[in-house]
């Protein structure tokens, strides 16, 4: 039999070779062997969802929402005891007790902490920084991004619009030219509307270190989200998640994204009664933010944890339309590495392609 390697499996090993070259600084940033995060959904990015994560090659990141410090003590643990692969953390920056949350996930030598929702406060930076685990933090503007890289963040996350969850008001693709080819410093994570490995090979063209998805695992066979919200997903198409409407210009809202339902009609109802509370110095800007953090957090468990889809959060990027069937985290990892290859190796096959940027990869 003829052992020779055929033209096919030549291109499929370069191309690999390739990919692992591209991501490499995300990989070795991370500890993994594939440089794909796991977007930090609450309730959804528990143990079990990040232990599989982080099992399958990617880098799982546990989402602490609103969770107390003996909570989250508790999930670090029960994640820890699931898993011996590298996992993170996300903190909400505006979080009452954020130092007491640092100080848990240093306690249990967490890798990396990822720092979400705002600007993160200086003290927190340092306290991170101090206790030796690697910063992560959104940039969502190129000012932003280096005045982050200045502060002490070793990585960051830039994310698009088409996320899911809150959002900002540019789309991934702009965010990504506008910072990555200008902040060299530290590896970047690109995120938002990513449902397929050909994109994740595209921005790490552009410069990016790996990429963050989110929706793409919500109906992971790990992940604990509820059959109802699990076929919510599936049934969607990417027009369904829409961003929520700000109410008043005077009281800005971050907005979600999210399948359209009962709940996103409410949130309108919602944010009036919240800015008749500021009007009338009942609550000041911070405390008005918390109290809508807790309408969405509310409304995320009715649906993740008790199948409510009708009147809870359907929080959902736009890839939505990409999730089709319920499949394992490993099955879903692979997946989007065999499209990454399969876009590089496929690139060899047409008229005119230069045989040597893939072929010297493997070298």
């Amino acid at each position: 039999m003829d052992s020779t390697p055929s033209k096919d499996n030549i291109r499929e090993r370069a191309a690999r070779a390739h990919l692992d070259k591209l991501w490499r600084r995300g990989t070795e940033f991370l500890g993994c062997r594939v440089a794909i995060l796991g977007g930090a959904m609450t309730w959804v990015s528990e143990r079990h969802l990040v232990s599989a994560i982080s099992n399958g090659g990617g880098f799982g990141v546990i989402a602490s929402g609103s969770m107390t410090p003996a909570l989250l003590s508790a999930e670090i643990a029960a994640t820890a005891a699931l898993t011996r692969q590298p996992f993170g953390v996300n903190l909400i920056t505006m979080h009452p007790q954020l130092n007491e949350l640092i100080d848990v996930c240093l306690k249990h030598r967490v890798s990396h902490i990822v720092l979400a929702g705002g600007l993160p406060p200086g003290g927190a930076i340092q306290r991170v920084k101090n206790g030796g685990a690697k910063l992560v933090c959104f940039a969502p503007a190129l000012v932003l991004a280096k005045k982050l890289v200045r502060s002490g963040a070793d990585a960051l996350i830039i994310e698009g619009m088409e996320a899911g969850g809150h959002i900002g008001p540019v789309s991934t693709s702009v965010l990504a030219q506008e910072i990555l080819p200008e902040v060299p410093d530290v590896p970047i994570f690109v995120a938002g509307g990513i449902g397929r490995g050909e994109a994740v090979v595209g921005y790490l063209e552009m410069g990016a270190a790996g990429v963050q998805l989110g929706t793409r695992f919500v109906c992971a066979t790990e992940s604990i989200a509820h059959p109802k919200f699990k076929q919510a997903f599936i049934r969607a198409s990417a027009r369904d998640a829409v961003p929520s409407v700000q109410l008043d210009p005077r009281f800005p809202v971050i907005p979600v994204r999210a399948i359209a339902n009962a709940a996103t009609r409410r949130f309108a109802e919602a944010q009036r009664k919240v800015i008749d509370k500021v009007d009338s110095g009942e609550f000041d800007q911070k405390a008005a933010a918390l109290e809508i953090e807790h309408f969405w957090a509310g409304a995320l468990r009715r649906a993740v944890i008790d199948g409510d889809i009708e009147t809870g959060s359907l929080m959902a990027g736009q890839s939505v339309g990409m999730v089709t069937s319920e499949q394992a985290t490993q099955v879903i990892l692979d997946e989007l590495v065999g499209q990454a290859i399969r876009a590089l190796a496929n690139r060899q096959q047409r008229p005119g392609a230069a045989t040597g940027a893939i072929a010297g990869a493997a070298d």
